[in-house]
């Protein structure tokens, strides 16, 4: 089972749209999604840095990871509203680990409000859905691929999200299929 775990005042609407996807392609592996009860961002109040007015990534990994050796989920995929950052970066869409079966999005950078563009729920929806799905590749073994149409292509910039798609390509999927154990 793959877990989501909206954190803070996530918009269930995104959540419920980013979960059905990734179920759909996920359940074929046989990881069927569930969606936890949300987890409030007070939780988190500790990885917020004030100068920068964003949230070290890793703390979300950490608790999400308890979560999935709490559960027994296979992966946990928390989706925030909060701005991430990691040590050296500027920003993060997301993080993962693959050690401790944790991935995190955020979509406060995947709002096209915050490129001064007008509200567009599909766009942000698509972004999260690539956001996602890329961020549970990383937490089965999926390294960056170099075709920028697959979703495990490193998005440097919200532009690099745009061009890819949600699907993995040929290559990742293999691997991915391999890691997971369906096809040896």
């Amino acid at each position: 089972m793959i877990l989501v775990v909206p954190v803070g005042d996530m918009d269930t609407g995104i959540v419920e749209t980013v979960s059905r996807f990734v179920d759909e392609y996920y359940s074929r592996l046989g990881l069927p999604v569930r969606v936890s009860d949300p987890i409030p961002t007070e939780r988190f109040l500790d990885a917020y840095t004030p100068s920068r007015n964003q949230f070290i990534g890793r703390a979300f990994l950490q608790v999400l990871g308890r979560i999935r050796a709490r559960t027994g989920a296979r992966a946990v995929l928390g989706i925030t509203p909060l701005d991430l950052y990691e040590t050296g970066l500027n920003f993060i869409f997301g993080l993962a680990h693959p050690g401790m079966g944790a991935a995190v999005i955020s979509t406060f950078r995947l709002r096209p409000e915050f490129y001064g563009e007008k509200t567009n729920v599909n766009l942000l929806v698509e972004r999260a859905v690539k956001e996602a799905m890329h961020e549970l590749g990383h937490v089965f073994g999926l390294g960056h691929c170099l075709n920028r149409r697959c979703v495990m292509h490193f998005s440097n910039f919200i532009l690099d999200t745009d061009v890819k798609g949600p699907h993995y390509c040929t290559s990742c999927e293999l691997k991915l299929k391999k890691n997971l154990g369906v096809i040896s």
